[in-house]
């Protein structure tokens, strides 16, 4: 009972804190007379259980991935200190990652029982305000060592790509100019005739 008042009391801390979450909460507190705290946990029961099993739960999950990460990026870029860039531009490199990965196993991914649950608790790990967060120790441990190791062979990648995509643009620039001069001179014809 000691630890859930612990928690009840950093859930109450947190909900005091300024800003357009924290606001909204209160203007239904003035409405309702309903505490933020109660407000707070009815709104996370009904999110947990849509996302056991209510419809749109994968649309949920990557909601909830996407919206409060976006917010605090843009609150990043605006502000005057870098840290939390780092901090939200290591949060989309694992996200991407992630999507990737979870591109190509979704058939598997599929049967997994409560994925969206597991997928929307994986996400809240990696954008967690605390020095266990895992997008940080994802991208230490597993992205930042294998692009390392092969950030050579990536450049090398990029280069060929981006030359070959230089070639097919000027290639098509080229067609579609003589194209333009052939149907010109086929209408310039046609009008003198």
């Amino acid at each position: 009972m000691e630890k859930l008042q612990f928690y009840k009391g950093k859930i109450e801390e947190k909900l005091e804190e300024k800003n357009v979450f924290t606001d909204a909460l209160g203007k239904v507190e003035g409405l309702t007379g309903v505490k933020k705290i109660y407000l707070f946990l009815g709104a996370a029961a009904v999110v947990f259980l849509f996302l056991v099993g209510g419809c749109c739960s994968y649309f949920l999950a990557n909601l909830i991935g996407f919206v409060y990460p976006a917010y605090c990026s843009i609150k990043a870029i605006e502000s005057k200190q870098t840290d939390d860039d780092t901090k939200w531009l290591t949060y989309w490199v694992v996200y991407a990652a992630f999507g990737i990965i979870e591109t190509f196993s979704d058939v598997l991914l599929f049967w997994i029982p409560f994925y969206a649950l597991l997928k929307c608790g994986f996400l809240v790990y990696l954008m967690a305000p605390a020095s266990w967060n895992g997008s940080v120790m994802i991208y230490r441990r597993i992205l930042r060592p294998y692009f390392l190791k092969h950030q050579k062979k990536i450049d090398e990648t990029f280069d060929k790509v981006t030359g070959l995509a230089g070639d097919a643009y000027d290639e098509a620039k080229s067609a579609a100019g003589d194209a333009a001069s052939t149907y010109a001179r086929g209408a310039a014809m046609a009008s003198s005739e």
